[in-house]
C-alpha cells in the first residue's frame, strides 16, 4: 500500500497540471471576491473563512473525474477488480484517495493562509481556516471517490461528478466554516464544530472507499 501511495503521488505530481489548475482556480475565486462585495474590510474579514472554504471545495472537485480514469484506460482497474478476492479494493481506493489529496488538494491548504490575506482575515482566523481545511478536505476527496467511481465509464464525467458530490459535501462545508468562524467570533465555539468536522472525515474515510469499491465492481 505504501508503494501504491508513493506511485500515485509521483504520478499526480508528474502530471502537474491538476494541482496547478486547482491552485489557480482557488486564487481566482478568492482574488475576485473583494471586487464583488466591495472594499468593506470588516465585511471581507467576516466572510473570509467561508470564501476560503467554498473556493477550496470547488477547487477540490476539479480533478476528481481523473481519480480512476487512467486505471480504466490502461486496464489496471480491471486487474484490481478481478484480483479483489480478499476485498482489498476498498483499501486500494483509500490509498488512491490519500495520494490524490496529497498531490492535488494539499497544495490548496498550503496556499490558503496567503490567499486569506486578500480577505483581510486576521491571523487567528487564517490559522483556524487552514487547520479546518487540513482536517476537512480529505472528506471531500473520499466523497468524491464515490462520484468518480460511478462515472468512470463515461468519457466526460467531470461535471456529473461535481453534481453528484457537491450536495454530500455540504455538512463538511458547514462545520468547516463554523469552526473557522468560531476561532475569531465570540461566543461562537471552535472546538465542537472542529471535532465534528474530524468525525466526518473519519466517517467518510470508511464509507467513501467502500462505496467507491462497490461501484467499481459493477463498471461495465
Amino acid at each position: 500500500m505504501l508503494a501504491l501511495y508513493l506511485r500515485e503521488v509521483k504520478l499526480g505530481l508528474r502530471a502537474g497540471t491538476g494541482a496547478l489548475t486547482g491552485v489557480l482556480f482557488f486564487l481566482a475565486v478568492v482574488a475576485v471576491m473583494p471586487f464583488g462585495v466591495g472594499p468593506d474590510l470588516n465585511l471581507l474579514s467576516r466572510i473570509g473563512p467561508a470564501v476560503l472554504w467554498i473556493s477550496a471545495l470547488l477547487a477540490s472537485l476539479l480533478g476528481l473525474e481523473r481519480l480512476f480514469q487512467a486505471d480504466r484506460e490502461d486496464g489496471t482497474l480491471d486487474l484490481l477488480v478481478m484480483a479483489d478476492a480478499r476485498h482489498m479494493l476498498a483499501f486500494t481506493v483509500f490509498v488512491k484517495c490519500l495520494a490524490h489529496w496529497t498531490a492535488g488538494v494539499l497544495p490548496l491548504v498550503a496556499v490558503a493562509p496567503l490567499l486569506g490575506l486578500f480577505m483581510n482575515v486576521e491571523p487567528a482566523g487564517l490559522a483556524a481556516a487552514t487547520l479546518t481545511l487540513l482536517a476537512g478536505t480529505p472528506a471531500i476527496t473520499f466523497i468524491g471517490a464515490v462520484g468518480a467511481a460511478l462515472v468512470v465509464a463515461l468519457p466526460r464525467g467531470g461535471l456529473l461528478v461535481s453534481v453528484l458530490v457537491l450536495p454530500l459535501t455540504i455538512p463538511v462545508l458547514i462545520f468547516g466554516v463554523a469552526a473557522s468562524r468560531g476561532a475569531v467570533a465570540e461566543p461562537d465555539p471552535f472546538l465542537q464544530p472542529f471535532l465534528i468536522l474530524c468525525a466526518l472525515t473519519l466517517f467518510f474515510s470508511v464509507i467513501g472507499p467502500a462505496a467507491a469499491a462497490l461501484a467499481l465492481r459493477h463498471v461495465d
